[in-house]
């Protein structure tokens, strides 16, 4: 029973904020869509201009409108009412919720995610079967599959996965590892050079997560790391350390939310109070160090130090490794290549922000778009690959071209996990469920100011775990604070900072998460074994989290606040220290 317990408790602090939420008494708005408990929606068919898309209020001959100009389905209101009865409703949460309890209970996260979905289908289709086919498979996975920003996502990782059976093919990666077994001596040495390496790739944390992992797998293997453990590195390392980056993909969503042009700035002042994130790499750091490990990961990494047991089950990718003449190969075969795609990424982002438009480099930085951005920095940096081994004669040019499908596969695993994810977040925002979630913060805003910065950390957490999207998460609570709180005011920073905490733990936590997805790619770890060693840890950072926001609540000062939460996290983790101690002398 001890064992099955982590996995339940993600899925209990859903249910409770659940269970408060049904209680909550919600606010008014002008807004159709605003108003608590509504049903409307913005019309699907003329995106709420109201105007007839097919004459465009052209034609007073026109058979659609009637000559009315207006369009037929919102009578011209720019509004029609939901289709499903469940919209708006803490049923929306469903979904989710069930997806992520059965990928934790039966360890498979393709039918969890799927059965997902279904639920979401048929509450949005009131149970109807047409509706339900046609929203799961057209609206959801063949919309998530077409949308532009996702689709640039899945061939970034596609030409990267190229990349990665290039440098592999090479002897780059077999080269770095033979330079790290001489320079890198201990498992903690490994650990921290991981750790760093996450924490100079702050541009995005797609890109962090796959460069980390096909760099620090060699070395990790040698030193018999389990691949649980480079998994929750990773993870603890791409978004933790994007959201208190202000050159990042991150800063620039974080940027395009806040009203009023002050986004950029509002990051930056919200990063000391950014405690999730600052005591998750703390903890990285500490647990190396003091070689701490408890849960799952403890097991994990018994059997990789003691056994040889890098995996504690079954490797995912095993098919996928070759034996490969790896003699040849020069540790610049990895390194020129990475630093060309991280050049060619950052040179990739700005340009879509409108850099060699005249735009300035923040401006840039923080209009930019990340999909566009790394789709051409990755693409380019392929390009120099193929040109560099070419001239370098590390292999023959049909070898090279070989390993783009091999390149592919790799990613496959990732790839269905990504668009399952995306369809059920699809079906989530078909019932509204931000629409719920926000009159819940709305309704408790002002009876509980002090502590609702604690409160927006628990509600960011639930609804960046249940549905997967941290950018999705902040993106509707960094408005709502603001609208709640004047800008002078210094609660509003922390409530701010809370926001983007949350979001990045309830996205580290959750199962169906890019960038937890990611992260296991990464590291080739069976993903749900990664989402259940690394769930300890997350709690264990969010529990110190919680009461720092509670006191930042009545001290919202970074300069009292940020050295009390340090304090706590380490205290906290001597505590787990001297209790396995105690536990291993009994």
């Amino acid at each position: 029973m001890r064992k099955n317990l982590p996995r339940w408790l993600a899925l209990l602090a859903v249910l409770v904020v659940l269970a408060a939420a049904l209680s909550t008494t919600v606010f008014a708005a002008e807004d159709p869509t605003q108003e608590p408990g509504s049903k409307m929606i913005v019309c699907t068919e003329c995106d709420g201009n109201g105007l007839c898309m097919t004459c465009y209020g052209q034609d007073p001959e026109c058979e659609a409108c009637g000559g009315s100009f207006l369009c037929p389905s919102c009578e011209g209101t720019g509004y029609t009412e939901s289709p499903s009865r469940f919209y708006n409703t803490v049923w929306g949460l469903l979904p989710p919720v069930i997806a992520i309890a059965l990928a934790l209970i039966t360890k498979e996260v393709y039918s969890s995610l799927f059965v997902g979905i279904l639920v979401g289908g048929l509450l949005y289709s009131n149970f109807g079967f047409e509706g339900t086919v046609r929203h799961v498979f057209l609206d959801g996975i063949v919309g998530s599959l077409t949308d532009s920003y996702n689709m640039g996502i899945l061939l970034f990782l596609v030409i990267l996965g190229a990349m990665v059976c290039l440098i592999n093919r090479a002897g780059g990666s077999a080269a770095f590892g033979r330079w790290a077994q001489t320079h890198i001596k201990s498992r903690v040495g490994a650990q921290l050079t991981s750790v760093v390496l996450g924490c100079l790739i702050f541009i995005d944390d797609y890109f962090n997560c796959l460069t980390v992992g096909s760099v620090m797998r060699p070395v990790t293997d040698k030193h018999r790391i389990s691949r649980a453990k480079l998994a929750y590195i990773i993870d603890a390392t791409a978004a933790p350390v994007c959201i208190i980056a202000p050159i990042s993909s991150w800063a620039a969503a974080v940027a395009a939310f806040a009203a009023d042009g002050q986004g950029l700035t509002l990051f930056i002042r919200a990063i000391p109070f950014n405690f999730y994130a600052l005591l998750t790499i703390f903890m990285l750091v500490f647990i190396a160090i003091l070689k701490i490990d408890y849960g799952p990961m403890a097991r994990c990494e018994r059997n990789a130090a003691e056994k040889g047991d890098l995996f504690s089950g079954k490797n995912p990718y095993a098919e996928l490794e070759e034996e490969v003449d790896e003699s040849h190969g020069r540790v610049m075969d990895l390194v020129l290549p990475i630093l060309v795609l991280i050049v060619c990424c950052i040179t990739g982002m700005l340009y879509s922000g409108g850099f060699f438009e005249g735009t300035d480099f923040v401006t840039a930085f923080s209009n930019s778009d990340a999909s566009v951005g790394l789709l051409f920095g990755s693409a380019f940096a392929l390009v120099f690959t193929l040109v560099y081994y070419a001239i370098r004669r590390s292999m023959t040019f049909g070898t090279m071209m070989s390993c783009i499908p091999e390149g592919f596969k790799a990613m496959v695993p990732a790839i269905l996990i990504l668009t399952f994810a995306w369809s059920l977040k699809a079906m989530t925002d078909s019932l509204g469920v931000t629409s719920f979630v926000r009159d819940f913060v709305y309704s408790n805003a002002a009876s509980v100011q002090m502590f609702l910065p604690a409160i927006v950390f628990l509600i960011g957490c639930g609804l960046a775990f249940a549905t997967g999207t941290s950018w999705g998460t902040f993106g509707m609570l960094i408005p709502i604070v603001q609208s709640v709180f004047p800008m002078d005011n210094p609660l509003s920073v922390v409530c701010i900072s809370a926001c983007m905490a949350g979001a990045v733990c309830g996205d580290h936590c959750s199962p169906i998460s890019d960038t937890t997805i990611m992260a296991s790619a990464g590291a080739q770890c069976d993903h749900v074994q990664h989402v259940s060693t690394q769930l300890p840890y997350a709690i264990t950072v969010a529990a110190v989290s919680f009461v720092c926001y509670l006191i930042a609540g009545f001290v919202p000062n970074a300069a009292i606040a940020l050295p009390i939460a340090f304090a706590l996290m380490f205290l906290t983790l001597f505590g787990i220290r001297t209790g396995q101690r105690r536990k291993v002398a009994q």
